[in-house]
């Protein structure tokens, strides 16, 4: 399994099966899962970032669990469609996985997904330490259900 555009991706997929989103941070990895018909994106967990190999045994512990068939990465684009130090980051953590494990994974363009959700949580009057507790999950879950929004896009024709 390789990291593959949108169309690969979705044709390498099984019928029925779940999706992991992630939104990759410095601090924090955000995690978000689709349900099996790949409709729904949820919130599911932030990963506390405190070495790779300990990250990524968290991470593929959930993938395990919940019987992920592929990752739908976040990838922060600069706002003039440009790639910044934060996509070479990215990228690589997506390399640093594939060598330890075979997956499906695909980009996702996360330009504005923080934003959005934190004022989503900002509009729900949301104190700040709630915020700060569930922008990473809640900003995968929007990157997840961009990617599955635009998949149904896809199947339908469009």
């Amino acid at each position: 399994m390789a990291i593959l555009d949108n169309a690969d991706f979705e044709s390498a997929l099984p019928a029925s099966a779940r999706l992991l989103g992630v939104d990759l941070g410095t601090k924090t990895i955000g995690l978000a899962l689709s349900d099996t018909s790949r409709t729904v994106a949820s919130p599911l967990e932030t990963i506390r970032r405190v070495k790779f190999s300990i990250d990524v045994e968290r991470f593929f512990a959930l993938i395990d669990q919940h019987q992920v068939a592929g990752i739908v990465l976040g990838l922060p684009m600069n706002m003039d469609g440009t790639a910044g130090p934060r996509v070479q980051a990215t990228r690589a953590f997506a390399t640093e996985v594939l060598k330890r494990r075979e997956l499906n994974l695909t980009y996702w363009d996360e330009r504005l997904s923080t934003a959005a959700v934190t004022r989503m949580m900002i509009d729900a009057d949301m104190t700040r330490a709630r915020r700060a507790e569930l922008v990473d999950k809640l900003a995968a879950t929007y990157i997840l259900q961009g990617y599955l929004d635009a998949a149904a896009n896809w199947r339908r024709g469009g």
